[in-house]
């Protein structure tokens, strides 16, 4: 093959050098601007609030809120979607948005809702101080966070833990301990991040309603494989019921112990409960009722994940053990899907000669419910 002269080559290496040059010279265009940000959510006076979702190549999106049906929202010429609910009752509500059928996070909103399973954003619709999750100029409790190596469940794990106000000062006090447990996919932070534990609790003793109690909140799984199956773990029978056997053999030998020896706590049943939400009602119960020995308050809200076959989890109830109970509070939403089980339980217990405290209210399956629940349950305790 016969190559190109030299005399040929020269003109075209000086036009490549020259566009070269010419584009090094050439000024550097500045990247497009990002869009504006938008306003979302954006909470009005009367409770009412607005969502904002730019997705230009959407075709339909849609709010999934808590304890509301999935609400359509519209897009304007500039691609950004939008809806604007009814006056909400003043609370928390998790929401996030579906577009196109994918669940996503509001990119303009940096409170996150932790969830292992279904990680949402949080908008908060202000009310009057006497709500009891709102905060107010109070003394306030502390938030410690724990983290150790569990040998019953093999792997490593945390729990937090509420001291009340004045505890740091009140050096020698002992004090009654709540072991209050979250529901099936939230983590260990769920009573503070998303039930606001510790500021229902220091609003309830600054008002004298609660007496000062530390609060411990574990994590609430006995084998992380419940997280793994995801939504479809309660049908594995088996995994369901290690799940709560393992949770309770981690409590007892684990949390506890620790708990009592880091903690200025009074070591006795009566000064002792347990109380949580959904599958942490349920391990509430298992845990409770099969160790009347350890636990003399018990409270369950909206339980889920025990089957109806309650002479096989609850062997030794009797009408004895009904002496041995200062507290039995088993509490549901009467919109939530859980009310028929929770009815049942109640019921049946009753044949057993033990009379719990029947509470049903407004709602269905959401932290609503949830930090209503323990505002009414905190201070029944410890009296």
């Amino acid at each position: 093959m016969r190559l190109p002269s030299a005399s040929y080559l020269f003109p075209v290496l000086l036009a490549v050098a020259g566009f070269a040059t010419a584009q090094q010279n050439k000024p550097a265009q500045a990247p497009p601007p990002p869009p504006a940000p938008l306003v979302s959510p954006e909470v009005y006076p009367d409770g009412s609030v607005t969502f904002r979702f730019r997705a230009p190549n959407a075709k339909e999106v849609n709010l999934a809120r808590e304890g509301a049906p999935p609400e359509a929202m519209q897009k304007d010429a500039q691609g950004i979607w939008s809806v604007t609910t009814a006056p909400l009752a003043s609370d928390y509500y998790g929401y996030s948005f579906v577009a196109d059928g994918v669940r996503l996070i509001d990119p303009e909103n940096h409170w996150l809702k932790p969830n292992l399973l279904a990680t949402e954003n949080s908008v908060h619709v202000p009310g009057p101080s006497s709500l009891p999750w709102e905060l107010n100029d109070v003394p306030r409790g502390e938030i410690h966070h724990h983290f150790y190596k569990s040998g019953v469940a093999d792997d490593q794990r945390d729990f937090y833990v509420y001291t009340p106000p004045g505890y740091e000062a009140s050096g020698k006090r002992k004090y009654p301990v709540l072991y209050l447990l979250h529901g099936f996919s939230d983590d260990a932070s769920g009573w503070t991040a998303v039930g606001r534990a510790n500021v229902v609790l220091d609003n309830l003793i600054a008002q004298g309603k609660a007496k000062p109690m530390i609060v411990v909140m574990p994590l609430g799984y006995g084998t992380m494989e419940m997280v793994r199956l995801g939504w479809g773990a309660w049908q594995h029978t088996d995994v369901r019921d290690r799940n709560f056997a393992k949770f309770a053999e981690a409590l007892l030998t684990e949390v506890i112990p620790r708990v009592e020896s880091e903690y200025r706590v009074v070591k006795d049943r009566n000064a002792r409960a347990i109380a949580g939400l959904s599958m942490g009602g349920s391990e509430s119960l298992l845990t409770g009722l099969n160790n009347l020995d350890k636990f003399a308050w018990i409270g369950a809200f909206s339980s889920g994940g025990i089957p109806d076959d309650f002479q096989t989890d609850f062997p030794s109830l009797d009408a004895k053990a009904a002496q041995q109970l200062r507290l039995l509070w088993i509490a549901c939403g009467t919109e939530d899907r859980l009310i028929t089980v929770n009815r049942n339980l109640r019921t049946w217990l009753k044949t057993k000669g033990i009379q719990p405290t029947e509470i049903e209210t407004p709602g269905m399956h959401t932290w609503m419910v949830w930090r209503r629940n323990l505002a009414e349950f905190a201070p029944l305790l410890f009296r």
